[in-house]
């Protein structure tokens, strides 16, 4: 397990706080009836990526809200610079994953039943 400042963990969970919100307004306005989770952001020891796992509802559409997301990475990023400028030197990179973790367990508990 990969240990993790404290620095790292706070701009973790500003980033969290801040990319939550982001996607809500984004959400509200493109994916009426779809459920956008940020799940987990992880922050490079320079902080200069963040790994930002979304858990997508229904998860069906997953890829295809991932890939829009991906192609707004610019303008996603602005706002967060926007938000969250005057805490960090640096706004860091954004990469967005799927966590499917939700769906894994799922399935792990389907096998069970059987």
């Amino acid at each position: 397990m990969e240990n993790f400042s404290t620095r790292q963990n706070k701009v973790s969970r500003l980033v969290q706080r801040e990319m939550a919100d982001i996607l809500l307004q984004l959400n509200k306005s493109k994916y009426q009836g779809k459920i956008l989770t940020v799940t987990i952001v992880r922050v490079t020891k320079d902080m200069s990526i963040a790994r930002i796992y979304l858990s997508i509802y229904p998860s069906e559409f997953a890829k295809t809200i991932l890939s829009e997301i991906k192609l707004n990475n610019k303008a996603i990023r602005g706002e967060l610079g926007r938000r969250i400028g005057k805490s960090v030197r640096i706004v860091p990179e954004l990469e967005f994953f799927i966590d499917d973790s939700l769906d894994y367990i799922e399935h792990i508990d389907q096998l069970l039943k059987k």
